[in-house]
C-alpha cells in the first residue's frame, strides 16, 4: 500500500500545468484516493443479487413529442479507430455507400427534426483525440448544432500511473502517451467542468439521451423518453438479454447492501467469482450504454457531494504506449 501524499503533488502540478479544470482534478483525485487507499476495487459474488425482472420496452405505448424540445442527444464519440487500421475517430469509419457513423448520426438528427417539427438539441463528446477530426468532418452538416449550443465538448484527460509505485507515468519518447481517456464515467465531471451542464439548465434543457457513436441502432426513442419523464428517476440504462456472446462483459446486479441496482464490470470481478460472472442464465442484463439523464438531478447530486461524483472506481491495467507491450 503507498500513501496518496506520497505521489499527489507531483499528479497535482502535471494537471494544472496542463490546464485540466478543477473538476477533471477533483474526479481524478477521488479515483486516486480510492486506489491507494487499499481498498477492494472488486465486486465479490457474495455483494451481489442477480436482476430477474424490468419494465420491458414492449410494455411501452405512450409517445409526447413536446418533451424533444427539453431534451439534447448527446454521442459519446471520444475513441479513436486503431484498432481498425485508422488513425482518427472510430466514427470516421466508412460503413455503406460511402457513409460514415457521423454521417448516419447527422442524418438520423436532422430526420427526427424535420419528422417531428422540432429542431433536437445535438452535442457529441469527443476526446482530445478526436475533437478536430470530426469537428472537420460534421462541418458539412451546417444545420447540425443547435443554435445557441456548441457542437461539442471534449472530455477529460487523466494522468497515467505506473502500476509499479503509483507516481505518475513517464514516456519521455512521447508524452502524449503519459495521459488517458479516463473512460465513459467521465461523461458527468466533463459536463460540468467544460460548462456544458450549466449552459443547457439555463436553455431550459431537462433531459439528456447518452449513447455511443457506434451504436447506430441507439436512436432517440419517444417511447422511453416518454416513460423516463413519468418515472421521475434520476437516470435510467437500457439493458438487454445476455447470451453466450455478452458472457465476459458486464451485467446488471443488485446490490446486496444498499438493494440498488449496480453494474459489475469483468475488470471488478474476482478470479473466483468467474463461473458466476459468465452465467448468463444467473445474470440475464448487459448494459447497453443508452443512458437517460435528468440533468437538474445531475446538477444536484454534484453539489451534495462538493463538486464530484463517487462512482465505482475501476482499475485497469494498461500500456504507456499501446505500441509497445512492454511499457
Amino acid at each position: 500500500r503507498i500513501a496518496m501524499s506520497e505521489h499527489w503533488a507531483a499528479f497535482l502540478a502535471k494537471m494544472q500545468a496542463e490546464g485540466l479544470n478543477e473538476t477533471a482534478i477533483n474526479a481524478f483525485k477521488y479515483n486516486y484516493e480510492k486506489l491507494t487507499s487499499g481498498a477492494n476495487l472488486n465486486i465479490p459474488e457474495e455483494a451481489i443479487l442477480p436482476v430477474d425482472d424490468l419494465p420491458s420496452y414492449d410494455s411501452l405505448t405512450e409517445e409526447n413529442a413536446d418533451l424533444l424540445k427539453e431534451t439534447v442527444m448527446l454521442k459519446l464519440n471520444g475513441g479513436l479507430g486503431t484498432g481498425m487500421g485508422l488513425e482518427k475517430a472510430k466514427s470516421l469509419l466508412e460503413l455503406k455507400d460511402g457513409n460514415t457513423f457521423l454521417d448516419f448520426i447527422a442524418k438520423q438528427v436532422l430526420q427526427m427534426r424535420t419528422a417531428y417539427g422540432v429542431p433536437l438539441a445535438f452535442m457529441l463528446m469527443n476526446s482530445f483525440s478526436t475533437s478536430k477530426d470530426t469537428l472537420d468532418f460534421l462541418s458539412k452538416y451546417d444545420t447540425l448544432a443547435f443554435e445557441g449550443l456548441p457542437l461539442e465538448f471534449v472530455q477529460n484527460k487523466a494522468p497515467k500511473v505506473d502500476a509499479s509505485d503509483l507516481s505518475p507515468a513517464s514516456w519521455p519518447a512521447n508524452p502524449s502517451h503519459e495521459w488517458c481517456p479516463p473512460g465513459h464515467g467521465d461523461l458527468y465531471p466533463a459536463m460540468v467542468g467544460s460548462g456544458a451542464l450549466d449552459m443547457l439548465i439555463a436553455k431550459g434543457f431537462k433531459y439528456m439521451f447518452v449513447s455511443n457513436s457506434d451504436n447506430l441502432g441507439a436512436t432517440m426513442d419517444l417511447k422511453l423518453l416518454t416513460w423516463f419523464v413519468k418515472s421521475g428517476a434520476p437516470f435510467a440504462m437500457e439493458v438487454a438479454a445476455r447470451t453466450d456472446a455478452d458472457k465476459k462483459g458486464g451485467h446488471l446486479a443488485k446490490s446486496v447492501a444498499t438493494k440498488g441496482l449496480l453494474l459489475r464490470e469483468a475488470a471488478q470481478c474476482p478470479e473466483e467469482s468467474e463461473d458466476a460472472f459468465q452465467d448468463v442464465t444467473k445474470y440475464k442484463f448487459f448494459n447497453t450504454n443508452n443512458l437517460w439523464v435528468n440533468l437538474p438531478a445531475l446538477k444536484a447530486a454534484f453539489d451534495k457531494f462538493g463538486g464530484l461524483l463517487p462512482l465505482p472506481v475501476i482499475k485497469n491495467g494498461k500500456t504507456v504506449d499501446p505500441r509497445d507491450k512492454k511499457s
